[in-house]
């Protein structure tokens, strides 16, 4: 993985859970390794993208990278002297060289557990972290 693809994975986990404790920051993670491997599986060519700097980037995926949310503008600033942002550099190194187990059980979507996504209505959670709900039963051609 490059240092462009760690940073890339780092600030997503940053920007997404950030206030979360060390599962929460992994489960992100997860969830975008996940969408990477749910990709390749079906010859790269997912609409979310098939690599982690297209899923974390995709538009409308991930909050923290809408250049109309207000953690945008945080999330480019963001650097090594950030002890939270160090730490999540240090997740996205172990998630990219495969160290970090699944505890979301193979889920590729979430949300915080103060919203209902219009997604996940109907749908039963694969597991409850931090502040976050995880989902690994989500069909859909395009958000």
């Amino acid at each position: 993985m490059t240092n462009l693809t760690t940073d890339i994975l780092a600030k997503t986990i940053w920007g997404e859970a950030r206030g979360e404790p060390l599962a929460g920051q992994e489960a992100v993670a997860m969830v975008i390794l996940n969408r990477v491997a749910f990709s390749r599986k079906r010859g790269g060519k997912y609409w979310w993208g098939n690599d982690i700097a297209g899923v974390c980037q995709k538009p409308r995926q991930f909050s923290c990278w809408n250049t109309d949310d207000p953690n945008y503008r945080k999330l480019l600033r963001v650097n090594d002297s950030d002890p939270v942002y160090a730490a999540c550099k240090r997740i996205a190194g172990r998630a990219a060289a495969g160290l970090l187990e699944d505890k979301t059980c193979g889920a590729t979507h979430y949300h915080a557990r103060n919203v209902c996504p219009r997604w996940s209505i109907g749908k039963i959670p694969c597991a409850e972290i931090g502040s976050h709900v995880f989902y690994n039963d989500i069909e859909e051609s395009k958000r």
